[in-house]
């Protein structure tokens, strides 16, 4: 069948015409306290929320070369495909799933996480009041949206996760995940009788088939399969999220581990479900494994699924506080 050609984005110098930082604007890092990231942050999400990772464009790319022409896999990638075009030619949302927004922030000694934090929350609010992103925060019994993405209390949403390194640059990571996805996120306690899976590689191994099986088509296949061996019960997950921002093709230093992602992606592509759970050679784009410490008594395999369009970006400020996404 004839090469699926890798869609061209708009240029980044049309990307940098439309963003709301001014131009030459910079960060004065050395006066922490009057640091204020809220315009790069709003400018982080305006690119997170419309412009796909070229890793990402690159896996559906290959994976739509490989399936059968005319048939319900290649279909369904070429819309994948013609979606991510439009969305960046109009700097619209991605998916009207905009997701639950998490960030990662690292940053050096004397920033005030409580300020950042204060600045993170204002410009989600301003991606929400231009629709970059939809109103996705509700209260939980009843269902009532207040409409700007916020959590009143400050603490569920958006996500924020703090760390402190001994770097002057500072970094903001940032992910929007659906719902979907999340839905068939999934966490084994090992040994588990019901799928035969014991305390090692091979249980792992069957915990995300067991996993996968059960998504099928739901998450938005092709997804991105995100591990976390070992940890606790909400370590685990935290770990297996953070995975989805390393880009995929990169190898994992662990060679024992490269090597089973590897395997993974190649067994999960085996079953058949394919893209949207219509059938096809690509079930997921990749794999992404990594192991923590545990406790003794405890072994559980996280897993976090991402979809298809997975929408990750990173703001960083150098030390002269020159703002670049990468």
């Amino acid at each position: 069948m004839p090469a699926c050609p890798i869609p061209e984005l708009t240029p980044m110098a049309t990307v940098e015409a439309k963003s709301v930082l001014p131009k030459d604007w910079k960060a004065d890092l050395g006066a922490p306290l009057a640091l204020d990231l809220t315009l790069p942050v709003t400018e982080l999400l305006r690119r997170s929320t419309s412009r796909m990772p070229q890793d990402i464009i690159e896996a559906l790319v290959a994976s739509r070369n490989l399936e059968a022409e005319g048939s319900r896999a290649a279909n369904t990638l070429d819309t994948m495909l013609e979606n991510i075009k439009l969305a960046d030619d109009h700097v619209a949302p991605l998916c009207q799933d905009t997701g639950t927004v998490i960030f990662w922030v690292r940053h050096p000694f004397g920033v005030s996480q409580r300020q950042i934090k204060a600045q993170i929350r204002a410009a989600v609010r301003e991606a929400t009041s231009r629709s970059w992103l939809r109103p996705n925060c509700v209260a939980s019994l009843s269902g009532k949206n207040p409409g700007n993405n916020m959590d009143p209390f400050g603490e569920g949403h958006p996500v924020v996760h703090f760390e402190e390194w001994d770097q002057p640059e500072i970094e903001v990571a940032v992910m929007l995940k659906g719902g979907g996805c999340e839905n068939v996120g999934a966490q084994y306690r090992l040994p588990d009788v019901a799928i035969g899976a014991g305390r090692d590689l091979a249980g792992v191994r069957k915990c995300v088939i067991d996993a996968v099986t059960k998504a099928q088509g739901q998450g938005c296949a092709p997804g991105i399969l995100s591990v976390a061996i070992g940890g606790d019960r909400i370590t685990g997950y935290e770990k297996s999220k953070e995975l989805i921002l390393r880009k995929l093709g990169t190898p994992n230093a662990d060679p024992k581990l490269d090597a089973f992602e590897r395997q993974l992606v190649a067994d999960l592509n085996t079953l058949g479900i394919g893209p949207m759970g219509y059938g096809g050679k690509t079930t997921v784009l990749g794999v992404l494994v990594e192991e923590m410490f545990r406790h003794p008594a405890s072994f559980f395999v996280s897993i976090s699924y991402m979809c298809w369009s997975s929408r990750r970006n990173v703001l960083r400020l150098d030390a002269a506080g020159r703002p670049s996404f990468i």
